[in-house]
Order: structure tokens, then sequence, then C-alpha cells
């Protein structure tokens, strides 16, 4: 989190950010010779009936004490009603009775507008932290599924003693060091995401040598950018999962990375054998699980910002995917 991140999240700013923009607005409508004192005078008043409402009744309503929570509404809204009648009649010196009525409709405004404000930060907040507990268990599915795939790989090569192993632990070591400690950022540098997916593309090559045509391509400016961690491997992943097993044709793997008017265009192709024909079948069961999560990620990550293309033809697999940086 940046620190500009950290002063918009405290709450102590955010509140003095408020009564400035009070303080503000108070300032450019009051008609008085010195309208800074006067605006400050009246921030000074309809603070303490705001804070009283928010932190002592407001929450007294969400633990079933609506009955008390009225009364002390009730009593904070008459208690600074008589205390702004006094001073407003210099001591009941000026007093009419209007001012009763003018008074209380206006802390009557004040705090339900104070009431507004804080439900709708609330909400807020919450939803934000649902986000994230979303973000953190799709991640927690994410990494576990990955891994599960790669040591079925490696498990395979361990039965028949291939000398391929022990390079394939090395670049499995390294990937999961960038999965476990360098994704905790909700957003991390495209660079490191890219030498990622080239650690794992290496990984394939070794276990496959000749028998597949693997190609990986990048072009545009991609050092400055940065996109949500883990979001490509789920395809590149897949496309290796499926791909056609022919002993007379070579199977083919095609990754890009484009950047273009801050946007990146991602492509994953790979032949297909004819056994897992359709993108249903592709998500279907244990198998669809990161896909699932990838498209989850998506709506949580780049709402409305991202478009996901998943087709099939000629015993082709195609993903493209566009971000709106």
């Amino acid at each position: 989190m940046s620190k500009l991140d950290s002063w918009i999240d405290n709450k102590l700013v955010q509140n003095i950010g408020i009564w400035i923009f009070v303080l503000l607005i108070f300032t450019m409508v009051i008609q008085a010779e010195n309208k800074l004192i006067t605006a400050l005078a009246i921030i000074a008043f309809i603070i303490p009936p705001i804070y009283i409402s928010n932190l002592k009744v407001l929450p007294l309503f969400f633990k079933n004490q609506r009955t008390k929570g009225v009364f002390l509404f009730c009593i904070n809204a008459a208690a600074f009603t008589f205390l702004g009648v006094l001073l407003l009649s210099n001591f009941f010196n000026n007093f009419r009775w209007e001012m009763i009525l003018n008074v209380f409709g206006g802390i009557l405004l004040i705090l339900l507008f104070g009431t507004a404000l804080k439900l709708s930060r609330d909400s807020f907040i919450r939803r934000q932290e649902e986000k994230n507990a979303e973000l953190k268990l799709l991640k927690a599915q994410l990494n576990p599924h990955f891994l599960f795939n790669t040591l079925n790989n490696l498990y395979g090569l361990s039965v028949v003693k291939s000398d391929k192993l022990p390079s394939l632990m090395l670049k499995l070591s390294d990937l999961l060091r960038y999965s476990l400690y360098e994704t905790k950022e909700t957003f991390v540098p495209l660079e490191k995401e890219i030498t990622y997916l080239e650690n794992y593309i290496s990984l394939e090559k070794i276990r496959l040598e000749d028998q597949t045509d693997i190609q990986f391509i990048q072009t545009g400016n991609l050092s400055s950018k940065k996109i949500a961690p883990m979001l490509f491997i789920v395809f590149v992943e897949n496309a290796f999962k499926h791909l056609s097993d022919s002993p007379n044709k070579k199977s083919k793997v095609f990754v890009s990375i484009q950047e273009a008017n801050e946007k990146i265009m991602f492509t994953c192709e790979n032949t297909i054998a004819e056994t897992n024909l359709g993108e249903e079948n592709l998500e279907k069961g244990k198998s669809g699980i990161g896909l699932q999560n990838a498209r989850k990620r998506l709506d949580l990550m780049y709402p409305e910002k991202y478009e996901l293309q998943i087709d099939k033809n000629n015993l082709m697999y195609s993903v493209e995917l566009t971000l709106d940086l």
C-alpha cells in the first residue's frame, strides 16, 4: 500500500478533510462580517451532536436496541436544540418561539446528514474488505491448484527416472518463490509476472523437449506497468495441460503479451486433442478451477476494464485478454 493510500484510509485524515470541506462551504454561503469565525463557531457547535450520534447512538440500531437508540437520538437532538436556542437568544433575552423549530430542524438535518455519511463510508469499507477477502481466497485456491498440476508432471518424470528432474525442480523452486513471496501485493510489476511466465514455459520446454513448438513473444513498453499477480499463468498452464498428443503432428503453444495505448493484450493459443474440443470441456470439474478463479479475479480487479475472449477453431484453443490500465 502506498503512502497516499495509507493517508486516504486514515480515519483521522478523512474526518479532517470532511470538516475542512464543510468549513469552505459555510464560508461561501454565510452572510456575516467575519465569515471564517462564524463558520468555525457553527462547526464547533455541530461537531459534538454528530459524533455522539454516530459513535454512541447509531451502533445501538445494529445491536437490536432500537428503542434505546431512538430515545438517545431524541435526547441528543433536544439537548443541542436547547443549547442552540440558548446561544441564539443571548440566554433567552431575545427569545422567540420559532427559534425552537428552526434550531431543531437544523439539528435534525445535520444529524441525518452525518448518519447518512457514516453509513455510506462504512458500507464502502465493508465492500472493500469483502472484495479483499475474496481475492485472498481466490489466490489461496489458485496456488495449490498450480502446484498440484506441476507435481503431477514431476511425479511422472520420477517414475521413469528422467534426468530432466533436477532442472525441473530448480525451475519449480523459482516459481514457488514468486508465488509465495512476490504476490502479496494487489498489483505487481508486469516484468516480474513475465519472468514468472518465462520460468514456467522453460519448465514445460524441458519436460516436452521437441514434442511441442513453444513461442513466447513480448512487445511494447512493459517495464512500467503493473497488473494483478498470477493472472496470465492460469491460461498458460491450461494450454499445456490440454495440449494435443498426436504422434504424427507437433503440438503448438503460442503466448504473446503486447502493450499499446495503456492496454495490455495477452494471447494464448494451443493445439488441443479432439476429446477436449469445446470451452465447456476445458472448464469442467477440477481442470476448470483456475479458469473460474481467473474470471472472478478479473471481475473484482478490472470491473468493466477487461475483455476476455475464449474460442476454439480447427483443433486450436485460443484465449485473448485485454486489460485497460
